[in-house]
Parts: C-alpha cells; sequence; structure tokens
C-alpha cells in the first residue's frame, strides 16, 4: 500500500507512460504552396475575423478554464472585442500548420474511476486544455468538415465518421 504522496504520483506516472505509444516524429510545417497541392487555390479556407467571433461567443460559460487561466465566460462576453486579436492568432497556425508551444502542454491530473484507490489502473488521465486551443480545434473540425461534405470525400455507407445524415 502506497502511503507517500510522492510515491503515488510516481506509481500513476509510471502506469500513465506505459500506455502511451512512442512519440510520433514531429510533422513538418506545411508552408501555404505544400497545402495548395492539396486545396485548389480558389477552395483554400481562410481564417476569418467573423468566424472566430461566432466560435468564442459559442463557447459554455459552465466549462472550466484551461491551464493557461482564461476562463470561457470571460472568453464569450469579450468576443467581440478579443475576435481580432484571436483571429491574428489563429490565422498563422492555420497558415503554417505549427501550433503554439502553450498549447501543447498539459497538466495530467489522476481521476479515480473505480476499484481499489491503490490500483494505478484505476484512474484515467484527465488533462484540461486551453480554451483558445479548443476554439482553435473547433475552427479546423468545421473547415475539415465543411470540405469533406462538399467534396463529397465520406461515402454514405462510411455516415458513422460524421455528425447527422449524410444526403
Amino acid at each position: 500500500m502506497m502511503v507517500e504522496d510522492e510515491e503515488k504520483a510516481e506509481s500513476l506516472n509510471v502506469f500513465f507512460a506505459s500506455v502511451f505509444t512512442a512519440k510520433a516524429s514531429p510533422q513538418e510545417s506545411q508552408t501555404l504552396e505544400v497545402r495548395e497541392k492539396v486545396w485548389r487555390k480558389e477552395d483554400f479556407p481562410l481564417v476569418e475575423e467573423g468566424c472566430v467571433r461566432e466560435h468564442l461567443g459559442k463557447l459554455n460559460i459552465h466549462k472550466s478554464m484551461g491551464p493557461d487561466g482564461m476562463h470561457p465566460r470571460v472568453l464569450r462576453e469579450l468576443a467581440d472585442v478579443i475576435a481580432k486579436p484571436f483571429y491574428t492568432i489563429f490565422e498563422r497556425p492555420w497558415r503554417t500548420g505549427e501550433v503554439p508551444e502553450d498549447w501543447r502542454k498539459v497538466n495530467v491530473t489522476p481521476v479515480f474511476k473505480k476499484g481499489k484507490k491503490e490500483d494505478p489502473e484505476n484512474y484515467r488521465p484527465a488533462s484540461p486544455t486551453s480554451i483558445p486551443g479548443k476554439v482553435m480545434e473547433q475552427f479546423i473540425l468545421g473547415v475539415t468538415s465543411k470540405h469533406m461534405q462538399e467534396k463529397e470525400v465520406i461515402e454514405s455507407g462510411q455516415h458513422g465518421f460524421t455528425k447527422g445524415p449524410i444526403e
């Protein structure tokens, strides 16, 4: 039985580390020219300030803040004011494929599931991420989903991978 907090933390760390796969090699940054080989220039989606404002305005104010200390309620209430700076922040990663380092950092917290508390397998890792990072994820998801639907990338037999019915 583990008594010391450090022992518990080390045990959970060893267990969580054991379930992760080997670190993937970092992807090379994609410039606009490289990505235009996949997207035709006229189809290439751009980050738009209005779209950023819309995503900020839909934030769930009852969710907790991320490790950056930004609360969704504040971001939602200030959507009109911060849409332009966020647009500037989001545009570069979208264009270059490089995500800010702060958005890649997480604090993993063990959350007890069930069973014996001494067993590290009875915990799941939880990692709150930054709210701006989540907004960017939603933007990317929306653009990608729209592109796949318009270009009929996903056939009707694969509808389980999409929201709603395929038309």
